[in-house]
C-alpha cells in the first residue's frame, strides 16, 4: 500500500457549513477511516491546510483537531507548491477572487456555490480552468442525500411513468435575531453581501432538476423580502435588502412542470426541511433529506370531495416506504470522495464549473423574472 498525502487549502472553515460539513464530516471524516483507497493499492491521505481572516478561530479549529497547518495569508498558501487542491466555502462575494487566484496558481480547484456572483464570472471562471488544465468541481450536495439518491431510484426505474409534475417545498423560519439569535449569519439578508435566497438557493434546484429530471428551460419566480428589519450577530438592527423568500415555476426539458418554494419566513409543518413530490402517469413518490415514500397507480386510493364529512382516511398512511437497500455516507463526503478520485485518478466527473455556472444563470434569471414580473426563457450555456 502507497499513501499520497494530499495538501487542501480549505478556506472558508470558521464557517458552518465550511466546518461542520466540509472539514469536520469530510475531510477529517477520511481521515479516521484511514484515508480514500484508489483501488490501486495507493491510498489518498489529505491534509487540511485552513485558511481564513479569522486567526483565532483558525487557531481555535486547528487546536481542537490535532491540525498544524492554518494561515491567513491566502496568496502564500497559494503559492505553496505542495498544495495540490484549492476549496472554498467563504462568502459569496469574495469566491470569484479567490478561485481565479488559485486557477492561475494551477491548483485543483472544488467550491461551494453559488461560484460568483453572477452568469458571466461564472462562465469566465470556468473557461480560466479549461484553459489552465486543472480540475475543478462544484459542491451539489442534495443530490447526494439518501432521500433524493432513493427518489433517483424510481426515477432511472421508470416508476412513474411520463413525469408530470415536481413539487417542491424548502425552509425554516429564521430567527429575526432580536430575542433569539438568528441561524443564519446576517450577511445573508444583505443584497449588497451577496444575500438572499434566490442566489442560494436557485443554483440548488438548478441541479436537482437538472440531475433528476432534465434541463430547466425557462422560469417565473416572485422573490420577496417578507421581513424587513433583522438583528445582526452584536445585537445590532439592520435593514434587510435581500430576498427571504422566493415562489419559482421551473419548465423543463421534457415537458415537466416544477414548482418550488424557498422560505426563510416559514415555520415547518412538513416531515422534512425540504421535500419533492413527483407526480407521473404510474406512480408519484415524496422525497426528503432522508425518507422516500411512493404511490403507485396499482394501489392509488379513490378520495372522493365531502367538505361535510371528516375525511375517513388518514392520506400520509396509503404511501409505501422506499427502502434503503444500501448503506448512505454523508452527502458532502460522498461528493469530496467523488471528486479526490477525478483528480488522482482520472475517475469521471460531471459537476464541474459549468455545472456551477449553470447555477448562477438560473439564480440571476430568477431575479430578472422576479423584477420584470414575466416568465424568462433559460438558454443552454457551453464554454
Amino acid at each position: 500500500m502507497t499513501r499520497k498525502t494530499v495538501r487542501i487549502a480549505m478556506n472558508g472553515v470558521t464557517g458552518r457549513m465550511g466546518y461542520r460539513q466540509h472539514l469536520v464530516r469530510s475531510i477529517l471524516a477520511l481521515r479516521e477511516q484511514g484515508g480514500l483507497g484508489l483501488g490501486d493499492g495507493t491510498v489518498l491521505w489529505p491534509e487540511p491546510v485552513l485558511v481564513g481572516r479569522r486567526e483565532h478561530a483558525l487557531r481555535e479549529r486547528a487546536a481542537r483537531h490535532g491540525l498544524e497547518h492554518w494561515s491567513t495569508d491566502v496568496d502564500a498558501v497559494l503559492a505553496d507548491d505542495s498544495v495540490d487542491i484549492y476549496f472554498d466555502a467563504q462568502v459569496t462575494s469574495a469566491r470569484e477572487e479567490a478561485i481565479r487566484k488559485a486557477i492561475a496558481a494551477g491548483k485543483h480547484v472544488y467550491t461551494e456555490k453559488p461560484t460568483a456572483t453572477g452568469l458571466d464570472g461564472a462562465l469566465e471562471l470556468a473557461r480560466l480552468a479549461r484553459e489552465k488544465g486543472v480540475r475543478n468541481g462544484v459542491v451539489q450536495d442534495k443530490i447526494f442525500l439518501p432521500g433524493l439518491l432513493k427518489l433517483k431510484r424510481l426515477v432511472d426505474g421508470g416508476f412513474f411513468g411520463r413525469i408530470l409534475s415536481v413539487r417542491g417545498e424548502f425552509g425554516y423560519w429564521v430567527f429575526e435575531g432580536d430575542w433569539q439569535e438568528a441561524q443564519r449569519p446576517s450577511w445573508n439578508y444583505r443584497a449588497e453581501d451577496g444575500g438572499g435566497i434566490v442566489v442560494d438557493m436557485f443554483p440548488h434546484w438548478e441541479y436537482v432538476l437538472h440531475e433528476l429530471f432534465g434541463r430547466v428551460t425557462s422560469v417565473q419566480a416572485l422573490a420577496t423580502t417578507h421581513v424587513p428589519q433583522r438583528w445582526d450577530e452584536n445585537g445590532k438592527p439592520y435593514d434587510a435588502t435581500a430576498d427571504d423568500a422566493a415562489y419559482g415555476i421551473f419548465e423543463l426539458d421534457g415537458g415537466a412542470i416544477a414548482q418550488i418554494n424557498s422560505s426563510w419566513t416559514v415555520r415547518v409543518n412538513r416531515d422534512e426541511l425540504v421535500e419533492f413530490q413527483v407526480d407521473g402517469t404510474e406512480g408519484s413518490a415524496v422525497a426528503g433529506l432522508r425518507r422516500c415514500r411512493a404511490q403507485h397507480r396499482s394501489a392509488t386510493p379513490k378520495p372522493v370531495w365531502n367538505p361535510d364529512v371528516p375525511a375517513p382516511e388518514v392520506f400520509r398512511d396509503q404511501w409505501q416506504e422506499v427502502p434503503d437497500n444500501t448503506g448512505f455516507d454523508n452527502g458532502f463526503k460522498a461528493q469530496w470522495e467523488l471528486f479526490l478520485r477525478h483528480v488522482y485518478a482520472g475517475a469521471p466527473y460531471r459537476w464541474d464549473l459549468l455545472a456551477g455556472a449553470r447555477g448562477v444563470q438560473l439564480a440571476e434569471l430568477g431575479l430578472r423574472s422576479s423584477a420584470e414580473g414575466r416568465r424568462v426563457e433559460v438558454p443552454e450555456i457551453s464554454l
